[in-house]
C-alpha cells in the first residue's frame, strides 16, 4: 500500500515564470484565432508546474505527462511516493477539464485546429492492477477519447485526446487483452520491428543517454545522426511516432543544438520541462 502524504508544492523561479507568461490567446479562445499549436511539443512532469494541464495549453503543446499511482482505488499524480495528495487525481487535473475543454470547442482541445492532445500517463504503481482501474476511468470520459476496437491490431477511431500508458511494463498484458480500448501503449526502443501494429503502440520513446552520447556540445557524430535517423524512419514506416526522454534541458547553445538535431531527424516530440523555452523554439525564436 502506498502512503499518502500531503504534497509539499515547490516552485521554482523558472516554472514560475513560465506559468506567469502563458499566452491564453490560442489556449482557450472562443474565436478560434491566435497561434497554431504545437503538435512537437511535450510537457514533461506536466503536473510539476503551477497550474497543470493549463500551463501547458497556453503554450500549445500538443502532449502532456501525468505520472499515476493506484492508491485506495484513487489514480493519484504525482513524481514522487512522497508527494502525493488525494486531492489531486487524474481525473481532477486532467481528464475533466480536458472534457470540459472539448465540449466547449467543438469536440476540439484546440478550437479551430484539428489535433489530437497525447495524454501520456505513467505508471507508477503496478501496471496490472493500475491500468485495470485506468480503464474503468477512462470509460466515462469515452467521448473525447481516441479508442479501438478488434483487440491489438484494431480498428482506431481518433479523439480530441489519446491516452498513451508509459511507466510500468505490467499495464501491457491487460490492454492486449481488451477488446475495446481507450489508451495506447507506448513502446520502447525493443519494440521497433517486433511487428506489433501502431494501433497498439502508436508512440515508442527512449532513454536519450542510454542511446546517444551526444549532448549538444560541438557537432553531432556522423554516426549516432545516421542512428537517430534509422530509428525515426523505422518507426514512421510503420506508422509511429519517436520521443526521448533525458535530452539535456538546461537553457542554452547545447539544448538548441539537440533539439535542432531532433528536429532535422523529425522525431515527433521534443520533450522539455521549460515550457516557454520550447514554445519559442518552436515559433521560430532561435
Amino acid at each position: 500500500m502506498v502512503r499518502r502524504t500531503r504534497r509539499a508544492f515547490v516552485v521554482t523561479l523558472g516554472a514560475a515564470l513560465a506559468g506567469g507568461i502563458a499566452a491564453p490567446a490560442y489556449a482557450d479562445s472562443a474565436s478560434g484565432r491566435g497561434k497554431p499549436p504545437l503538435a512537437r511539443a511535450h510537457a514533461h512532469n506536466d503536473y510539476e508546474h503551477p497550474h497543470p494541464l493549463t500551463d501547458a495549453l497556453s503554450h500549445g503543446f500538443g502532449s502532456v505527462e501525468a505520472d499515476i499511482w493506484l492508491v485506495d482505488g484513487q489514480l493519484l499524480i504525482a513524481h514522487d511516493e512522497a508527494d502525493l495528495d488525494p486531492s489531486r487525481t487524474l481525473e481532477g487535473l486532467y481528464l475533466d477539464p480536458l472534457a470540459r475543454r472539448v465540449q466547449r470547442n467543438g469536440g476540439r482541445v484546440y478550437r479551430g485546429h484539428d489535433l489530437t492532445l497525447q495524454l501520456l500517463i505513467d505508471i507508477k504503481t503496478a501496471g496490472e492492477p493500475t491500468y485495470l482501474e485506468l480503464a474503468k476511468v477512462l470509460r466515462r470520459y469515452h467521448p473525447m477519447l481516441t479508442w479501438a476496437q478488434g483487440g491489438v491490431g484494431g480498428r482506431v477511431r481518433r479523439g480530441a485526446v489519446t491516452a498513451v500508458i508509459s511507466g510500468d511494463r505490467g499495464a501491457r498484458a491487460p490492454m492486449e487483452a481488451e477488446r475495446v480500448r481507450r489508451a495506447f501503449y507506448d513502446g520502447r526502443l525493443d519494440d521497433l520491428g517486433s511487428g506489433v501494429p501502431a494501433s497498439f503502440i502508436p508512440l515508442i520513446s527512449g532513454n536519450w543517454t542510454q542511446s546517444f552520447s551526444w549532448l549538444g556540445a560541438g557537432e553531432m557524430p556522423p554516426a549516432e545522426r545516421d542512428k537517430l535517423r534509422r530509428i525515426v524512419g523505422a518507426a514512421h514506416a510503420r506508422g509511429q511516432r519517436v520521443r526521448f526522454w533525458a535530452t539535456p534541458d538546461l537553457a542554452g547553445p547545447e539544448r538548441e543544438a539537440l533539439w535542432r538535431e531532433l528536429l532535422a531527424a523529425d522525431v515527433d516530440y521534443l520533450n522539455t520541462d521549460d515550457l516557454a523555452g520550447l514554445e519559442d523554439f518552436l515559433r521560430g525564436a532561435h
